[in-house]
């Protein structure tokens, strides 16, 4: 049986929406509560990381969710935010890791456990999305190109790696002081190969208000 531990980032201050969105309420709870608790409550999750602007709630949220073992402060980018979460990590109790946007509260389990069988196969996992709108490469204001749409996907979180290969890519990033988007972009540059999984719609990320209308929505279904 594969040990799987979890990485929550959720060191945002949520400067576009105006506060950060992890604390903003989702049909009277947190956004970040939401998705602490589908994590808490799967049973194939170990440990949970949770990474907060600062560990001054350390206590609170230790006392409310029995597997989280530590919370830290993030840093400025998000990969450093990552990179601290991981730090924490006990390899000697961890095969794969996951790592989650805190402001996707509607993550479901179905969703995790495809992303943990992949990485367990393959090593590197995400969940992605097609792109149904046209695409077009632009500069200067005029078209360069249309985009082949059918080769093109949105990537969502939780993203699944085995703990060598998310440290490779990780200790590989910070020798070369290079930033990546998400955590995939620094297994795909020292070679790695990531294995691709149907996501879900309804694991939306908070960055407007106008997201926090469709988790809403979603929630009422």
């Amino acid at each position: 049986m594969h040990r799987v531990s979890a990485i929550i980032v959720a060191a945002g201050e949520g400067q576009r929406f105006g506060a950060p969105k992890q604390f903003v309420p989702l049909k009277g709870r947190p956004v970040l509560d939401w998705c602490l608790e589908s994590f808490e409550t799967h049973l194939r999750i170990r440990d949970i990381v949770l990474v907060l602007m600062s560990d001054v709630h350390t206590r609170d949220y230790m006392e409310k969710y029995s597997k989280i073992t530590h919370v830290v402060a993030g840093g400025k980018y998000r990969q450093d935010s990552v990179m601290a979460g991981f730090g924490k990590i006990d390899p000697s109790r961890t095969d794969i890791v996951l790592v989650h946007d805190g402001v996707r509260p509607l993550v479901g389990h179905d969703l995790i456990s495809r992303i943990l069988q992949a990485a367990m196969e393959s090593g590197a996992a995400v969940p992605v999305i097609p792109v149904e709108d046209t695409l077009k490469k632009v500069e200067g204001g005029r078209i360069l190109e249309t985009l082949d749409r059918s080769r093109i996907v949105r990537v969502q979180t939780p993203q699944g790696f085995s703990y060598q290969v998310l440290k490779s890519a990780l200790e590989k990033a910070g020798e070369d002081a290079f930033y990546g988007t998400d955590e995939a972009a620094l297994v795909e540059r020292i070679g790695g190969s990531v294995s691709l999984v149907p996501g879900d719609h309804r694991n939306v990320k908070i960055t407007t208000p106008d997201d926090l209308r469709i988790a809403e929505a979603f929630c009422e279904d």
